[in-house]
């Protein structure tokens, strides 16, 4: 019997291909390699050619699917190689890192406490990386193990390195990973138990030394005692190399997965050969890229690494030959280097034969029926909704975004009218699995799940405008068996809603419901008399709600009034119209209307030809009287004027209006004045504030004034000049001001 130690890094091309070579010439009959027992049936899996890494095992607790951990395998990992090796021969394979149905329970203590490890154990390499003179602990091990030729010696090599590291680093304080290594032992002592001739154990380097001497099984055990249980559950899922660079599972995570792939793929002049991808990339991209390039480049990298007393260049001298030559010393291809070849994305993919919830594998159907590959880099797709299959695929999208996975994240149209084009962008994300898990409580299969979420909502939901939103995402998800109890919601909820801001809220969403019924093929008339209902509550309390309104309050108020009126317009219907239309001239002339929200009905009123260019001037005449406070008469033009200065740059008479009244105001009232006529402005588009600027430096701009019998002061009018440069961002027009 003999127990042979392999210490490994979890993601590294050197030990892996030195593990490969030690097992062949060892040919064991029992291999523990480091990672949860609880996933010991799924191991088998790994000598299937269509489970394709990346790939990682997924254990989460079924309670509670967001507790989950991820254990990820590239095919340059040695645990990975280790899997391979015994599904090709038959040997017997067991993980022995301690159990995460006791891990979550730790984790948990360990959470709450704020335990965090001291340096030495949370790195240990990077002492001896910087006693090497190596500035990080990649770089270092990189050279020293990845890209070393020989096999069977390496492992004894790091054997010695880590018992030296262990002694003068002393106990570890850690006692999860105290825990971790006893249950390690413990599984080797089953296995010697169990008569197996040949042990292999791939662990991670740091444990090895813990592991070569066996102390008693009772001081194990004891340490062992008590450990709290949870049910996990396991399954393999789809891992991407961009996420190999972040720690998971146990604690790896390595800063250039395409690199450490190529050292696995050309052993023999990688360097030779990086530089040769580097080139055809550049050349993809239309950059200059020649082979007398990639002959400089090899020899500066190879002239580096001698200089740094290096037996080969390694990565960092690579990507300084690139930097050099390659790249003109430009960070532009180098992004491009470092996300195409550096990180190399790339997506595994798991079979459909392997075990996982049903609502994840009718997704994965759904996927494959709609050949709507799984990829991890961002990809565009483009729907058309009056194809059946495009719709289908929208739905698709929709109810997973319902659920919480947003695999697609739609787009804004551009150069494109109607409601029936959906861009979207499409990048999948590994812990997408995790969130179908937590989904799948909801039910088995997407659709069901959806709906019974979307059930669950409304049930809960107290606004209205949550309502509203939530059946036009029905509708997109085309949950129909969701429609009619959520409607019946939203006309309860509705009928007890007095709140003039909630049902303007509403509104939008309701209205788009209805647009997208014809793009979707469904029935929603039966929503038009919710639709009614609204509109009519909205126009009744709409003079009565601009009264008595805060500042703030005022100010959210206006959006939701500017929603609700193209919400309305987009019915097209005149009933409605008219209805609206009333009201808001209702709350225009009123003198209890906040002037914000009064300013913003005239304008609307005069926008869509309900009032002339006549009735629009006596309003703000009115407004602009010296009877009515000048910060009521601000706020009313912010309210009249936000987001377009054409009323003022194509009507005398409005300009006249609000150029005589900003003349007549005191210096010290102005002053006051001017950060809110300076937001107001700030809306207009920049050539609407050039216009304006011309227009105000003609004559002084004092072609009228409220008061016609008023003389006019040239000095003082010559004094406001400065200023409205700077609010309409004009330069200053030298003209001579005559008397009126």
């Amino acid at each position: 019997m003999s127990v042979h130690l392999f210490g490994i890094r979890h993601h590294g091309p050197g030990c892996a291909r030195s593990l490969g070579e030690a097992l062949a010439a060892l040919a064991p009959d029992c291999i523990l390699v480091e990672g949860p027992p609880e996933a010991d049936a799924l191991a088998r899996y790994a000598g299937r050619a269509d489970l394709v890494p990346p790939v990682a095992l997924l254990l989460y607790a079924p309670a509670d699917p967001q507790r989950a951990v991820f254990y990820p395998f590239a095919e340059f990992s040695p645990e990975w190689q280790a899997l391979r090796y015994a599904s090709a021969h038959g040997v017997d394979l067991r993980f022995c890192d301690l159990p995460q149905t006791h891990r979550f329970g730790l984790r948990a203590a360990r959470e709450e406490s704020n335990e965090v490890a001291d340096d030495i154990h949370a790195d240990p390499l990077r002492w001896l990386a910087r006693a090497a003179g190596y500035g990080d602990t990649e770089t270092w091990w990189d050279h020293l193990v990845e890209q070393r030729g020989d096999s069977l010696d390496l492992f004894a090599a790091i054997t010695e390195m880590m018992t030296a590291l262990r002694t003068e680093a002393g106990t570890m304080a850690d006692d999860v990973e105290a825990k971790r290594e006893a249950w390690m032992r413990t599984t080797i002592r089953q296995a010697v138990k169990e008569g197996r001739e040949r042990i292999a154990v791939v662990c991670g380097a740091w444990h090895v030394p813990a592991l070569a001497v066996l102390p008693s099984a009772k001081s194990d055990a004891d340490l062992l005692k008590g450990l709290a249980k949870e049910k996990v559950a396991a399954t393999w899922v789809p891992w991407t190399h961009g996420r190999l660079t972040v720690a998971s599972g146990y604690g790896a995570g390595v800063t250039a997965p395409g690199w450490y792939r190529h050292l696995w793929r050309h052993r023999e002049r990688a360097g030779l050969h990086w530089l040769t991808e580097v080139a055809a990339l550049l050349r993809r991209h239309d950059l200059d890229a020649s082979s007398a390039h990639v002959i400089e480049a090899t020899r500066l990298a190879d002239a580096l690494a001698a200089l740094r007393g290096r037996p080969r260049a390694g990565l960092d001298e690579l990507m300084e030959a690139v930097r050099a030559v390659l790249c003109y010393d430009s960070d532009a291809p180098l992004r491009l280097i470092r996300r195409e070849l550096l990180i190399d994305e790339a997506l595994g993919s798991v079979p459909d034969y392997v075990p996982a919830v049903p609502l994840a594998q009718d997704v994965a159907a759904q996927q494959k029926r709609l050949r709507m590959p799984v990829r991890a880099d961002a990809t565009e797709l483009n729907l058309d909704l009056r194809q059946p299959a495009h719709l289908e695929k929208s739905v698709l999208l929709h109810r997973l975004s319902l659920l919480g996975v947003p695999w697609g994240r739609q787009q804004s149209v551009r150069g494109r009218t109607g409601t029936f084009h959906e861009p979207w962008q499409l990048a999948w994300e590994p812990e997408f699995a995790v969130d179908l898990i937590a989904a799948s409580r909801w039910g088995a299969t997407l659709e069901s799940a959806a709906t019974a979420l979307a059930a669950d909502r409304a049930a809960q939901a107290q606004l209205l405008p949550e309502l509203t939103r939530l059946m036009e995402t029905i509708l997109l998800a085309d949950l129909r068996a969701a429609v009619a109890p959520l409607m019946a919601r939203i006309q309860e909820v509705g009928t007890l809603t007095p709140d003039l801001g909630l049902l303007l809220a509403a509104l939008p969403s309701l209205v788009n419901v209805l647009r997208y019924g014809s793009a979707r093929n469904v029935d929603t008339g039966a929503l038009g008399s919710v639709v009614d209902g609204l509109v009519l509550r909205a126009c009744i309390a709409l003079p009565y709600g601009l009264r008595g309104v805060a500042d703030d309050a005022a100010a959210g108020l206006l959006g939701q009034i500017i929603a609700a009126d193209q919400a309305v317009r987009l019915l097209q219907d005149d009933a409605h119209a008219a209805a609206w239309f009333d009201a808001l001239e209702a709350g225009a002339t009123s003198d209890l209307s906040h002037p914000l929200l009064a300013g913003r009905a005239s304008r609307i009123l005069t926008e869509q030809g309900r009032w002339d260019a006549e009735r629009a001037a006596r309003q703000l005449a009115l407004r602009c009287s010296p009877a009515v406070p000048p910060l009521v008469t601000a706020h009313w033009l912010e309210g009249f004027l936000q987001g377009s200065g054409a009323l003022l740059a194509h009507s005398d008479a409005l300009w006249q209006i609000v150029n005589g009244w900003l003349l007549a105001q005191p210096e010290h009232v102005f002053t006051e004045l001017l950060p809110l006529l300076r937001r107001t402005v700030a809306t207009f588009s920049a050539p609407e504030r050039r216009e304006l600027g011309e227009r105000a430096a003609q004559a002084g701009g004092t072609t009228a004034s409220v008061t016609p019998a008023q003389a006019v002061d040239p000095a003082r009018a010559l004094r406001v000049l400065p200023i409205l440069h700077t609010l309409f961002g004009t330069r200053p027009i030298q003209e001579t001001v005559h008397d009126a």
